[in-house]
């Protein structure tokens, strides 16, 4: 199984080329590109360039990319009209990297509850009029689970994909599965009071092509590394074991290395793929590789 991590924290701090050098030699399998902040390096006019450098960082540690993140935020309107705009120039970028899923959040809109049907039909004809932009490629577009804060009491709540079933349903209904795939994002199913092991089997082996995996304390939106929060890791392993699950084991736990110093991140970086190693060999056993 490939072991991969996104990209988000170490480029904010130091831009995405050194981002990548410092995770490729920490013995990651693979990268998740996350398009997120600054994006000149995909949409600007160096863009070519800059993935053939990115490619030849990757290179020279075996790393290869194989997932990446769509940037997002601020909700409809924001998302729709400052946001999907760049998709076309981001999904070209992530071809050229070779990138073969690309996750792309669903449109939030205000409050959930009360508002699923319109809601989930929404999301659908806005997945649906993303298909043009995949023509050509060997990219597909993976679903994500959401959440949102209630505004007046500030617990976290059901958003569109949030529960399993509606995720599920929502695959189900695009009917597309060479343009679609499901991202699981482990912690967002526990901040939404369910267990991930149940999610991965309600979605089972043939929706399930993707993941983002994190820990948190079923509070708030650590993404933290995995045995750091309140997950049960052993469960969430013998769940990806039980589906045979096929896609890569992503983290999405970066925000672990935002507390330390640009001298040690390599170090830390290291030690969080040496996790990742771990609980990638309870999946495998379990598989009986």
């Amino acid at each position: 199984m490939i072991l991969a991590t996104q990209t988000e924290t170490l480029a904010r701090r130091f831009g995405v080329f050194r981002a990548v050098e410092i995770l490729c030699g920490a013995g990651y399998d693979a990268i998740d590109l996350s398009f997120f902040g600054d994006l000149s390096f995909a949409t600007g006019e160096n863009a070519a360039e800059n993935a053939k450098r990115l490619l030849q960082i990757a290179g020279q540690h075996n790393v290869i990319f194989t997932q990446a993140h769509a940037p997002f935020g601020g909700g409809y309107p924001n998302y729709n009209e400052h946001i999907v705009p760049c998709f076309p120039q981001v999904f070209a970028f992530a071809e050229a990297l070779g990138v073969r899923q690309i996750i792309v959040h669903p449109v939030q809109w205000g409050r959930y509850y009360g508002r699923e049907k319109e809601l989930f039909a929404y999301n659908l004809d806005f997945y649906r009029s993303l298909v043009p932009l995949l023509e050509g490629k060997k990219l597909k577009i993976a679903l994500e689970n959401m959440w949102q804060c209630n505004p007046v009491s500030g617990i976290i709540v059901d958003d569109i994909l949030a529960n399993p079933q509606e995720l599920a349903d929502m695959y189900d209904a695009l009917d597309d599965p060479a343009h679609f795939t499901v991202c699981l994002d482990v912690g967002h199913v526990a901040l939404c009071n369910r267990e991930p092991q149940d999610a991965i089997r309600l979605l089972g082996h043939d929706r399930l092509g993707a993941l983002h995996v994190h820990d948190v304390d079923y509070r708030a939106d650590l993404h933290t590394l995995p045995g750091l929060g309140r997950i049960n890791w052993h469960a969430v392993t013998d769940a990806l074991a039980a589906i045979d699950y096929r896609g890569e084991f992503t983290f999405e736990a970066d925000s672990f290395l935002g507390g330390f110093d640009d001298a040690f991140l390599p170090t830390a970086a290291h030690f969080m793929q040496e996790r990742g190693r771990e609980l990638v060999g309870w999946i495998e056993k379990k598989q009986g590789k």
